[in-house]
């Protein structure tokens, strides 16, 4: 049975029916019909566990040399691997991580976002740092660094938070990581993608594992007959949007970006679309080994599903989520253009020695226009976000991801203009860490203002986020001081600054 890589957009999503992931601690499905968003608030769903747990994890960052798919090459590794340890925990717990990205951190504090340029300096060579968190959701996402392009060199890993389940399963086989990879690294390629010529990749990775010629190895996982194993896949890759599927299994979606959806059959793959992705020199053989128990050593000969290249999310109507939260009418709506890399005609440039949140704390009052700073200050009222992909922006698709905040996806169409007529679904619209912007057409979010801080809002296509893809939203300044440790953040900055004019380096991307 031959594993391959189908899912459209940098994103995360849960199937049931895949990963070697021994650590994963297994828990049994709590009906999620009885659960609410808060684990304080929800015992009777989540049973007898502890909700003041506390889990600590160090992770260490370095530099070295490896072969992943057979061909040597830099890296950068978290306690020695890629991708890096998987983060486990319960929903209710609390996480420490000395040394760290990427799971809302609601009231916890802005500080621990981990964005080098907008909540913090980049932490620097033999300095450390410590982030602190609840566990408010459950699913899984990943970490990686925001600094440069270091996510791609190897700097990430997964975050599986123990919940409520929309599906019963009898396995969790952890987190699954899906990469497109490349012969050199990331930074050597900047200047190529920068010209606005996605560098062909030479590779595409299973849980950091394929094969190259005569060198490497396909990733193998055993099934049990009989059995239903939960995946919980996680689109890592700079620039390819994947197609996923194992040969000759349906699977069922239960969960999609933190969020567990209403259980649908959906077909995966794991295939470049090149709609939208940059070429692949292993196109058709990014794969591994699915076996059963009984079954033999043999390669497999199983053949593909057939599939539509369309670089599109799955349809709104699919997401439906299982816990139902309904959209009321906006207090602020912003409408952003999109350009290549831009957002209404302007390239991000944060500034890696001052970050917006400490240039916030201390009350500098001008920002330049290059932040691109949305002020958000009206307190637990609904933000619109109008989005459009415009001609400047050259028929490119764009994974739009925001910090700090699930947010409820409006209306989604390519090839199309919003107008006020544009009709929204306010009735329980699908919820997203990141959604699609179609080509040529537009996107539409919503979110609270329940969450005070500095967060971005991104492309997570790693070029263009490098080049500039972003925006900031300052949400209820006045309220973020108290939430922030200033010491642990200003010595950070210190010691970068400190480094910086060491080694007389100077800031060449956005800063994120």
């Amino acid at each position: 049975m031959q594993l391959t890589t189908c899912w459209s957009a940098l994103t995360t999503l849960v199937a049931t029916s895949l990963v070697t992931a021994s650590s994963v601690r297994r828990r049994h499905c709590h009906d999620i019909g009885k659960c609410n968003f808060h684990p304080s608030k929800s015992p009777k769903c989540w049973g007898d566990h502890s909700l003041s747990t506390n889990y600590e994890y160090w992770l260490e960052i370095q530099n070295s040399t490896a072969s992943i798919d057979g061909v040597e090459r830099i890296v950068l590794t978290v306690n020695r691997s890629v991708p890096g340890p998987t983060i486990i925990a319960d929903w209710g717990d609390t996480i420490v991580v000395h040394y760290w990205h990427d799971l809302r951190q609601n009231v916890t504090t802005t500080q621990h976002d981990g964005v080098a340029s907008v909540t913090q300096c980049p932490v620097a060579p033999r300095d450390s740092i410590t982030y602190t968190f609840r566990a408010e959701q459950y699913g899984h996402t990943w970490y990686h660094s925001h600094f440069a392009l270091q996510a791609w060199n190897g700097v990430f890993g997964g975050i599986l938070i123990n919940g409520p389940c929309s599906a019963p399963y009898d396995e969790d086989k952890g987190v699954l990581f899906l990469n497109d990879w490349f012969h050199n690294t990331t930074d050597a390629l900047w200047s190529t993608a920068s010209a606005g010529f996605p560098p062909v990749a030479q590779n595409g990775l299973i849980n950091g594992t394929n094969t190259y010629g005569d060198g490497g190895k396909k990733l193998e996982m055993t099934f049990a007959a009989g059995k239903r194993h939960r995946i919980r896949l996680v689109n890592g890759a700079i620039d390819t949007h994947f197609k996923f599927m194992i040969d000759n299994h349906k699977m069922k979606v239960i969960a999609a970006d933190l969020v567990p959806i209403r259980p649908g059959d959906f077909w995966l793959r794991a295939y470049p679309d090149m709609a939208c992705s940059a070429d692949n020199e292993m196109l058709n053989d990014i794969g591994g080994i699915v076996q059963y128990e009984s079954s033999s050593q043999q390669n497999p000969t199983t053949a593909a599903y057939p599939y539509t290249e369309d670089c599109l999310d799955e349809p709104m109507s699919k997401l439906i989520p299982y816990v139902p939260l309904d959209v009321d009418h906006p207090a602020t709506k912003k409408d952003f253009d999109v350009g290549f890399t831009t957002l209404d005609g302007t390239d991000l440039l944060s500034d890696w020695g001052v970050p917006t949140l400490q240039q916030s704390l201390i009350n500098l009052s001008v920002l330049k226009t290059s932040s691109n700073v949305v002020e958000l200050n009206e307190k637990e009222a609904w933000v619109y976000f109008v989005i459009e992909n415009g001609l400047a922006a050259l028929g490119l698709t764009h994974s739009i991801h925001l910090h700090g905040h699930d947010f409820f996806v409006l209306a989604q169409e390519a090839n199309a203009n919003y107008t006020d007529a544009t009709p929204l679904q306010l009735k329980n619209p699908p919820r997203r860490d990141i959604a699609m912007l179609p080509a040529n057409g537009f996107l539409v979010i919503g979110f609270i203002t329940d969450n005070p801080g500095v967060w971005l809002m991104h492309c997570h296509i790693g070029w263009h986020a490098s080049q500039g893809f972003g925006l900031q939203a300052i949400e209820r300044e006045a309220e973020i001081p108290p939430l922030c440790d200033t010491s642990s953040l200003d010595s950070t900055c210190a010691k970068w600054q400190k480094y910086v004019a060491a080694k007389g380096l100077l800031q060449e991307d956005s800063g994120i």
